[in-house]
């Protein structure tokens, strides 16, 4: 039986191997690719070789941009502390919760996006301003709305660390400053708020534990029996729309 299968086999990569010979014997044109660099005389070609090479630096650096100068990295915590809470490993599925903490992100974050669509990217594209007048005009609305959230303290870690001066307003704070100063911020109000949302999933583990010990089922994992209990408990309040509610308040 694998005598056949062999010779089938050969033969295969023996008409594979004769399609290049034959394509070049009936003079078919086979096309090739370059990549390298090379001269030009062009200064516009130059320019335009440039700016994609900018732009595709930038959206390689998008997700980054999209967790650590959003309100992404809150949301997403929070979520995920609801799901742990709940001692629900799966559900929601991991891609549930990143689809609404994207949904969510552009909800609260439509009027910054706004104010740099209408202040920096349509003059750029319309020839009123040059590309670095745009990205400091595009950074500010990031930089009024992070500053916002940012603890002094935290910001004032990053600044000591330079020996920078705090700065008299937001325009001149550095973004290799704000940002890291806002996540840290960012980090330390969702752990709040995840550690309120633990406290009545807790309090049941406590009591359904206690009444198993009592009853002498010491085998019986606490959470196989406290997990409905909790799901009843985050239903019966409408827990996501609590959830939601807070994150959403907490930017306003």
């Amino acid at each position: 039986m694998m005598k056949p299968i062999r010779i089938l086999f050969l033969l295969a990569i023996m008409l594979l191997s004769m399609l290049p010979q034959a394509a070049y014997a009936e003079g078919t044109i086979i096309p090739g690719i370059n990549i390298g660099v090379s001269t030009s005389d062009n200064p516009e070609s130059v320019s335009t070789s440039l700016q994609i090479i900018s732009l595709l630096t930038v959206l390689t650096l998008a997700p980054s941009i999209l967790i650590l100068m959003t309100c992404f990295t809150r949301i997403v915590v929070v979520l995920g502390f609801v799901r742990n809470a709940l001692a629900l490993q799966q559900m929601p599925p991991t891609q549930v919760l990143i689809g609404l903490a994207l949904f969510m992100t552009l909800f609260v974050m439509y009027p910054t996006l706004t104010q740099v669509n209408d202040t920096a990217l349509q003059p750029y594209l319309t020839g009123q301003l040059s590309q670095t007048d745009a990205l400091e005009l595009a950074a500010l609305p990031f930089k009024q709305f992070m500053a916002k959230q940012t603890r002094e303290q935290d910001l004032r870690l990053f600044l000591d660390f330079r020996n920078t001066p705090m700065p008299n307003s937001v325009e001149e704070i550095p973004l290799s400053t704000l940002v890291p100063a806002y996540t840290i911020s960012e980090l330390k109000t969702a752990f709040q708020i995840g550690f309120m949302i633990f406290i009545p999933f807790l309090i049941i583990d406590m009591v359904v534990a206690s009444v198993l010990m009592s009853m002498g089922m010491m085998m019986l994992p606490p959470v196989m029996i406290s997990m409905p209990f909790k799901v009843l408990l985050f239903v019966m309040v409408d827990g996501w729309y609590l959830v939601v509610k807070s994150l959403l308040v907490g930017y306003q």
